[in-house]
């Protein structure tokens, strides 16, 4: 039989746990506070280091024959480098220098992807990589970017997200120093991800100004014009006036290399649709 003790003891046990909201948001903090290598920490949310670089990986490993599905989880872990893709058969898909090889037949300019051979799930077999000493991938429409950052385990940032991590980017300048200032206006083409070691948030993410412009997740009315800002910034600000017919806008943000003082932690713009396909318009994902 329970004695009184006993009872008490077993009342306790069917309390509701009570949790305090500041200890709630510290325990998501908590489970947020180590990235993986391929990301920064900014708020509760990992961020891409570096912008996206499109890899086709095979489901085998065309010298060795051997499946290629853990080579799958070290990108969707974040710690696949690229000696690991390169060794295991993957092919890097429209760099910006050229914007060749372009996309497979499969993942066509819409995002409407039909499986890849051998991929269990399936999967376009096309996946973003945020790696060091790449050319960021381009000539990528929101669709397919939204797309190939899904296959990662990752999204697209939200413009909220995107202006939050770029906190502390130097601002684009007219005739960068071409080795350490952001790539705003000294070189005809994009440099390899990481390589501007000033350009970088105070997150630790790595060219968000200039090189080339980065998708983001919102969608607007597609702008029909550009404005300025009050806050003292000479960055890009193509948000004004809306146009009620056609697609709609996605906004792409931070400027890209021939921008000079218009690129910037606070460049945006709105005038191009989802489908645009641009050399010099990449972007970067996040989990």
């Amino acid at each position: 039989m329970d004695t009184a003790a006993d009872v008490m003891r077993k009342g306790d046990l069917m309390k509701p746990l009570v949790v305090s909201a500041s200890a709630v948001a510290l325990l998501a903090v908590t489970a947020y506070a180590k990235c993986p290598p391929d990301s920064v920490l900014v708020g509760a949310l990992c961020v891409d280091k570096y912008e996206a670089s499109v890899w086709e990986i095979p489901a085998t490993n065309p010298t060795t024959t051997k499946s290629n599905a853990g080579l799958i989880k070290k990108v969707q872990k974040g710690t696949a480098v690229q000696t690991n893709l390169t060794g295991g058969g993957a092919t890097q898909i429209s760099p910006s220098s050229s914007c060749t090889p372009s996309f497979p037949a499969n993942f066509p300019a819409n995002g409407q992807w039909t499986p890849a051979a051998g991929l269990t799930p399936p999967s376009p077999g096309v996946f973003a990589v945020s790696i060091l000493g790449v050319h960021p991938t381009a000539c990528i429409t929101w669709f397919q970017a939204e797309q190939a950052c899904t296959a990662s385990g990752k999204r697209l940032l939200t413009n909220q997200e995107w202006q939050r991590a770029a906190a502390g980017t130097m601002e684009g300048v007219v005739g960068d120093n071409g080795t350490t200032d952001c790539n705003t206006d000294s070189v005809h083409d994009a440099v390899n991800t990481g390589s501007r070691a000033n350009c970088k948030s105070n997150y630790g993410a790595f060219d968000m100004v200039g090189n080339v412009d980065e998708w983001v997740a919102d969608w607007v009315p597609r702008s029909t014009a550009c404005g300025s800002w009050s806050i003292g910034s000479s960055d890009l600000q193509c948000l004004a006036g809306a146009d009620t017919s056609g697609e709609p806008g996605a906004l792409i943000r931070g400027g890209q290399l021939y921008d000079g003082v218009a690129a910037g932690p606070f460049a945006v713009s709105g005038i191009n649709s989802p489908s645009l396909s641009q050399s010099l318009v990449g972007f970067r994902c996040a989990r």
